[in-house]
């Protein structure tokens, strides 16, 4: 947001520029507005081993990994064990503490989670994604998501998203905000965040990423995940942080807005569309008119995405799968805040959307047909599909 100074001569003067990436969405209430002001603090702080930080760790923000709400630096490495071939084992107990890679030590602890040794070990890193306008995607109403799954099982393009339907994975929320009524034995949500859509709400996603990432132990996720010291707590007795903290910190992603767009070239929209990019990426999806936050409610979401799991074949698989996503399919990215990415995919290995686009046509991924037809394009039609990618 333009922040202005108000005295003179330098009454009117632009001293910050406009940048959309932190901004809220607009028309926020005085109430609204003090959530996100708190949940904005809360994003940004580093916390250090007194506050409960540990005893494994990645990283010691939520903007460490989402800084200016976009991707990294951060990144989280996933192992699997795999054999002589590469093939992922059957057997994995040989990650006693999970899959994630948690190399930073604080409160005393010794031995971080790092790939073992003298056993074949793949490991693949994953940008964070970015969390521009994430409350657009958890107000979209269930009903449009199952339409467009159900719209692309009628088709025979080789196009067939699902719907990653996961259980609540956490301790109930004291105080969820109206947001929904979810606790321990809730099944069958829609899963909507992280790379293979693993959590449905954006409470449980703060709570994920405090527990996972930092060590931060909350209500809704109280207990220190398994550590090869055996800690059970840290520098901070018990339970690091409260639910209200863990709320503002999910208020202000839900209310990030899309980040500023320019008008696309002529023709963009239609040429997107064409190429069969608009079958996933579904330029809008429409939200529920109950969701709490009123600038939400009953609006078309332009958010790019179909919020379903697609195959996208063995050339993209990662090291590990996510619930019941396989190591090959992946959530639809939403395509929101382009213009703030520098990396592609979920392992950045793709420079530029162009090469992001191409590495989707690998043997066995859904979207294969659709690359044929960027690949197969008039230059200047795959150049006003780039500007309208690249302008989103």
């Amino acid at each position: 947001m333009a922040l202005l100074v108000g005295c003179d001569p330098l009454a009117g003067l632009t001293v910050v520029g406009d940048d959309p990436s932190d901004a809220p969405i607009a028309g926020l209430d005085a109430s609204w507005m003090e959530r996100f002001v708190r949940g904005d603090a809360v994003f940004d702080t580093p916390y250090r081993e007194s506050q409960g930080l540990g005893p494994l760790y990645i990283r010691q923000a939520c903007s460490s990994c989402h800084a200016a709400d976009a991707r990294g630096p951060g990144v989280v490495r996933r192992m699997v064990l795999v054999d002589a071939d590469g093939a992922p084992l059957a057997d994995q107990s040989g990650l006693a503490f999970g899959p994630v890679v948690r190399p930073q030590l604080a409160a005393g602890a010794t031995v971080g989670i790092v790939p073992p040794e003298g056993v074949d070990v793949w490991v693949a890193p994953r940008l964070p994604p970015a969390v521009f306008a994430r409350g657009y995607l958890e107000a979209i109403a269930d009903s449009e998501i199952e339409r467009v799954e159900t719209a692309q099982a009628s088709e025979a393009d080789g196009v067939s998203g699902r719907i990653h339907r996961v259980p609540w994975q956490s301790e109930a929320n004291p105080e969820p905000g109206g947001f929904h009524t979810l606790g321990p034995g809730s099944v069958g949500q829609i899963g909507r965040f992280g790379l293979k859509a693993r959590i449905a709400t954006l409470d449980e996603f703060a709570a994920d990423a405090f527990q996972g990432d930092m060590g931060i132990t909350s209500p809704l996720r109280p207990d220190e995940l398994p550590n090869p010291d055996a800690q059970t707590d840290d520098e901070q007795p018990g339970v690091d942080i409260d639910a209200a903290t863990v709320n503002v910190a999910g208020d202000y992603v839900r209310m990030l807005a899309i980040p500023a767009r320019a008008a696309p070239p002529e023709g963009a929209p239609e040429a997107f569309a064409a190429m069969g990019c608009a079958t996933c990426h579904v330029p809008s999806l429409r939200t529920r008119a109950d969701y709490p936050i009123p600038q939400l409610r009953d609006v078309d979401a332009p958010v790019y995405t179909d919020l379903l799991l697609h195959d996208m074949g063995p050339e993209l698989a990662d090291a590990t799968g996510d619930l019941d996503a396989s190591a090959s399919e992946w959530r639809t990215a939403p395509l929101v805040g382009m213009r703030h990415l520098s990396a592609y995919l979920h392992d950045g290995r793709a420079p530029t959307v162009e090469d992001a686009i191409r590495m989707h046509g690998g043997e066995g991924s859904e979207a294969a047909a659709s690359v044929g037809r960027f690949a197969e394009a008039p230059p200047e039609q795959r150049q006003l599909v780039l500007q309208f990618i690249n302008g989103l």
